[in-house]
């Protein structure tokens, strides 16, 4: 069986709602753009029904579709990773199964891709989001661009297409915790972005917590510099600066004026702020630390309970070269991430 030109990979969590819908405009969309593809669907620990919806669209296009079942929630990057190591195309776009981005897009990536682009990012034209989501995401943009150097206009949006060297250079890493547009970006010879839609979401609520945000752009950050250590480092010689002529200062002034009483809570106050740029400090060494613990452990990312695929796709798979073989068996060492 030859591979497809195209993988479509959809990580779908607790998505029983927008299922039907899904599966109606994707295919439609795949089919009338005319290229080889197959579809794989990667069931993240779905509490709903997502899982059996999922067996059931497999039964009826057998000959697209693949179905990973994880068996316990992962996060969505973990959920892509797999994805990743099981697709054959060539071109490996990923995409929300909320139905936020237009599956009719897809082919515009596909397209850019055949003009010699090995990454295609996505922005997110008329963002239909919240004010404060859409504000705070230009904020973390500015600041990831500043310690990460790599340039992502809009780094939440999960559109994607990745040339076949790109998604075999993300499988030969074993990181525990990564983001997966950015890791790309950093193999990427020739990356470009074009404009894509955003519709509202089709139903529920998004995974991502404030919380879940923060934790994500954490990650970000540590994952891919070094400069959160080293502007620490340099906000702490320059405290160390100041407080060292403050203490010449105050030794000065006993000196001329002689002991006083006052001034009593700005020392206070001086001290409670160095503790707290001490907590601060504490923190984000823990932070790159954590991330040492979790990727030293060396155990396996996440659980796969089954693969849905028919007999040829498998026999495909099986005898042709596999970058990264995954384990049977694969138990997620992160705290399980969630999805906007």
């Amino acid at each position: 069986m030859n591979a497809p030109e195209v993988s479509v990979i959809v990580p779908v969590y607790n998505e029983e709602a927008g299922l039907p819908t899904l599966f109606e405009r994707l295919y439609s969309a795949l089919d009338a753009f005319g290229a080889s593809y197959e579809i794989l669907f990667v069931n993240d620990g779905s509490r709903d029904r997502s899982a059996a919806m999922l067996r059931e669209q497999f039964a009826r296009r057998p000959d697209v579709t693949r179905v990973i079942l994880l068996a316990a929630n992962a996060g969505q990057h973990m959920a892509i990773m797999a994805g990743f190591e099981h697709s054959r195309g060539e071109i490996v776009v990923t995409i929300d199964a909320d139905l936020q981005n237009p599956p009719e897009e897809i082919g515009r990536l596909v397209e850019k891709m055949r003009e010699g682009y090995d990454l295609v990012g996505s922005i997110r034209r008329n963002r239909q989001d919240s004010a404060f989501r859409r504000y705070a995401s230009r904020a973390m943009n500015r600041l990831r661009e500043r310690i990460t150097r790599i340039h992502m206009t809009d780094q939440g949006c999960m559109l994607r297409a990745y040339r076949r060297s790109i998604i075999n250079a993300i499988n030969s890493c074993h990181e525990v915790s990564t983001f997966i547009p950015a890791l790309a970006y950093t193999f990427a010879l020739r990356p470009t972005e074009i404009e894509v839609a955003h519709e509202e979401r089709f139903a529920g609520e998004s995974k991502y917590s404030l919380y879940s945000l923060i934790r994500l752009n954490f990650d970000l950050m540590t994952g891919f510099s070094l400069v959160p250590l080293q502007w620490f480092s340099m906000v702490g010689i320059s405290v160390s600066f100041l407080s060292a002529l403050f203490v010449i200062f105050l030794a000065a002034r006993r000196v001329l004026v002689g002991p006083e009483a006052e001034g009593m809570f700005t020392l206070f106050g001086i001290v409670f702020f160095l503790l707290g740029l001490v907590l601060f400090g504490v923190g984000l060494i823990g932070e790159y630390v954590g991330r040492i613990y979790l990727q030293v452990r060396h155990r396996p990312r996440y659980l796969i309970d089954a693969v849905l695929e028919d007999a040829a796709a498998a026999a495909a798979r099986d005898s042709g070269p596999v970058p990264v073989p995954v384990p049977a068996t694969e138990l997620t060492a992160a705290a399980p991430e969630t999805r906007e």
